[in-house]
């Protein structure tokens, strides 16, 4: 352990939350003794688990499938042509492309670069990440006069980081517009344009932009995003960016932007003082001496949004408003000039039923698509606003069907123009059933989908099959999941013998976030092809039924989360499609934190965990890196009562010599911005020195989403299908 062995906690004790942490020196991101402890153990796991022809017949497959060109490219809708990002085998970093909607429905199209990122990078000698794009919509006169779509700003980041570059870009004549004539945003006015800094530009008009970003000391709140909003005005330095707004230092983040609907141009400010509140801001006289901004009244938990006359008002808690109580999870809708009036005449559109939440609400010119999960499967429906004159209410809203889809698929639906157009963007995809990608006109009663492109099977589904069922948790819960497999395997009964097939079971369960079926050509070709069983658990902290769901594991609660999870597990052996030997975890970031806690509370279940770029100490989570922007979610450490339920699930501290833990992979980025390295780098040489089977990996670029190209993506995932496979014997003559 070279530095760290002679810090080594005593056996059978867990580390003291109150003593020196013995292995805090790995927090230095890029310290030598730190990247040298790293570089050793990725030469470890080179050597043990990924040489060898079945981790490179893996690596291959899972490399084959995302860089195939059968894939459906995503495209978005600019000045009439299709733009889309394109990542390959010849292309690493990606082309920035385009082509027009007639030549996208052939099966080749014929594709311009707008951008190539590789070269790119080999000109500039950085390795770019591409981030979006946001691209100004001309005026209608502007339209009328014949001009093109043209100015765009481009986000950049150095090897995948939460922190980026923005520059102003030329989609006529594909090039940057280099400073002082274009806007190019880095860390501070002194820095080369390969800093970067957590915040962006929006814009304004073709001459102004916001600008929310680090501008030096007092512009960045504790989370380390940005505190203050400005309008940067072309062709002066940003230090004369005149202030729009600015939050306090322990906000989340500041930012703003302006809605170019003709005719209902809004300038808006939001504030996120943490997540799940905030204020939202309408600006008049922006940039002028007469310069005000009104809030929003309505609850801080709430989320707004606004399309031509209508506001939305989407809540995470219980509102009682105008002699009236709207439930949480609910989505109203008001005109928005008589709410900014007084007005609290609103229209239900959606109310939550036990089974029933708000996934999206998808604008298009005239009509408002709402997702709802029903027991975590998608239900759309078509919402049509009455028209609005004077004296008129917020009432009259009718209700229409939508296009026919797959009733077991996840459906998820993108204007392709909301501001001119009905159309929408409709994908399906579901654990057996490859993505397809379709057109559909919103409001025609007549209406079917318009198939645009089918990706491919990547392996073959033959004999699985995907159910959901409820497991019950500690407190009588019943817990919603899916399992994928052989469907002699899944549908065991009480009579047969239990199965010890290898199954993978992955969660999340925070943040409000909803896991919903997709199709993955990696993972059946890793696992399910191979014989493996896959599972997915909907536990409480998720999205899956709305806010309640997620309020039910939320700081004191976190608990529950974890017993869902457990419960879970504990299902599929009952059921008999594995045991816990065969039973591994799979999580990240969060999902990390939850299959750290298998890990500590629940080691009995399983007999693998693969845990990646995860938080696992709770006493340093809000003092390293985006950190304390979640304490809204988990608590404050700092704080000794809260600290005291936070140590209970804080893994690192849980940890002890003398107790018996499964095998363990750790898999980060030693450039993820967002979770400190350090969560997994000092758990691992925690779990080492008390002789626990721990294996380590740390990616040198890819951020949070631990990979920064398809090759990497590959490695990364077939280090976990590798690991797995060994551990809980899937094609041992194999591995």
């Amino acid at each position: 352990m070279g530095i760290a062995a002679d810090h080594d906690p005593a056996p059978g004790t867990p580390l003291d939350p109150g003593a020196a942490d013995p292995f805090a020196w790995l927090e230095d991101v890029e310290g030598p003794a730190a990247l040298a402890w790293v570089r050793e153990r990725n030469a470890r796991t080179r050597r043990t688990l990924s040489s060898g022809p079945a981790f490179e017949s893996t690596r291959a497959a899972v490399l084959e499938v995302l860089d195939s060109d059968e894939r459906i490219p995503d495209v978005s809708l600019i000045g009439g042509l299709l733009y889309n990002l394109w990542r390959d085998g010849a292309h690493e970093r990606g082309l920035w492309r385009r082509t027009t909607p007639e030549s996208y429905r052939t099966p080749d199209p014929e594709w311009e670069t707008v951008l190539d990122l590789d070269a790119l990078a080999r000109e500039e000698g950085v390795g770019w990440v591409w981030h979006g794009a946001s691209v100004l919509r001309p005026t209608p006169e502007q339209v009328a006069a014949g001009q093109p779509w043209r100015r765009a700003l481009v986000d950049l980041s150095v090897a995948g980081s939460d922190a980026d570059v923005t520059r102003e870009f030329d989609l006529v004549d594909k090039r940057f517009v280099p400073a002082p004539e274009g806007f190019e945003r880095a860390t501070r006015p002194d820095d080369s344009a390969t800093g970067g800094a957590k915040g962006g530009l929006a814009w304004a008009d073709e001459d102004t932009v916001y600008v929310f970003t680090d501008l030096g000391p007092g512009t960045t709140t504790s989370s380390g995003y940005p505190r203050t909003v400005r309008l940067w005005r072309r062709g002066t330095p940003v230090e004369q960016a005149a202030l729009v707004y600015e939050g306090r230092e322990d906000d989340l983040y500041i930012s703003g932007r302006r809605s170019r609907t003709p005719g209902f141009e809004r300038d808006i400010v939001q504030r996120s003082i943490a997540f799940y509140r905030s204020e939202t801001f309408l600006v008049s006289g922006l940039g002028t001496a007469e310069q005000t901004l009104t809030r929003l009244d309505v609850p801080e938990s709430a989320s707004v949004g606004f399309h031509r006359e209508w506001l939305l008002v989407d809540l995470r808690d219980d509102w009682a408003v105008g002699g009236a109580t709207y439930r949480a999870g609910s989505l109203l809708a008001a005109p928005a000039d008589a709410f900014l009036a007084g007005s609290r005449d609103l229209t239900v559109l959606f109310e939550p039923t036990p089974t029933t939440s708000l996934a999206g609400a998808t604008w298009t010119r005239h009509h408002l698509v709402l997702n709802v999960l029903d027991d975590v499967k998608s239900r759309l429906r078509v919402l049509t606003p009455p028209p609005l004159g004077p004296g008129a209410g917020a009432g009259g809203w009718t209700r229409s069907a939508f296009p026919a889809t797959d009733p077991v698929a996840t459906v998820g639906v993108r204007a392709v123009d909301p501001v001119d157009s009905d159309d929408v963007w409709v994908l399906a995809t579901g654990y057996l059933t490859p993505t397809t990608l379709s057109l559909a006109s919103v409001g025609d009663p007549d209406a079917e989908l318009d198939p645009l492109r089918a990706a491919p099977a990547f392996f073959d589904a033959a004999g699985l099959v995907a159910e959901q069922h409820f497991a019950t948790s500690d407190d009588g819960t019943r817990v919603p999941y899916f399992v994928v497999g052989r469907e002699d395997v899944l549908r065991r009964t009480w009579r047969q013998a239990p199965s010890a097939t290898p199954t993978l079971l992955y969660g999340y369960g925070g943040f409000e976030v909803s896991l919903t079926p997709s199709y993955s050509g990696g993972l059946g070709r890793a696992w399910l092809e191979r014989g493996g069983v896959y599972a997915v658990a909907n536990i409480r902290g998720g999205g899956e039924y709305g806010p309640a769901w997620h309020q039910a594991a939320l700081g004191p609660l976190r608990h529950k989360a974890y017993e869902d999870f457990a419960a879970v597990a504990r299902d599929l052996v009952q059921r008999g499609i594995t045991t816990p030997a065969h039973l591994g975890a799979q999580g990240g970031s969060n999902g990390g934190l939850l299959v750290g806690n298998m890990l500590t509370r629940y080691p009995d279940l399983f007999g693998a965990l693969v845990i990646q770029v995860p938080l696992l100490d709770m006493r340093r989570y809000s003092h390293l890196l985006a950190g304390a922007s979640w304490m809204a979610e988990y608590g404050d450490p700092d704080d000794p009562a809260q600290w005291e339920r936070l140590r209970e699930y804080s893994p690192y501290h849980r940890i002890a010599a003398g107790r018996s833990y499964p095998p363990v992979l750790l898999l980060t980025s030693t450039r993820d911005d967002r979770v400190h390295p350090g969560h997994a780098r000092k758990t691992a040489a925690l779990l080492e020195s008390i002789g626990a089977d721990v294996t380590y990996y740390e990616n040198v670029e890819g951020g949070h989403g631990g990979a920064a190209t398809n090759a990497q993506s590959a490695h990364m995932s077939a280090l976990a299908w590798q690991f797995l496979a060994r551990r809980l014997g899937l094609d041992a003559e194999r591995g």
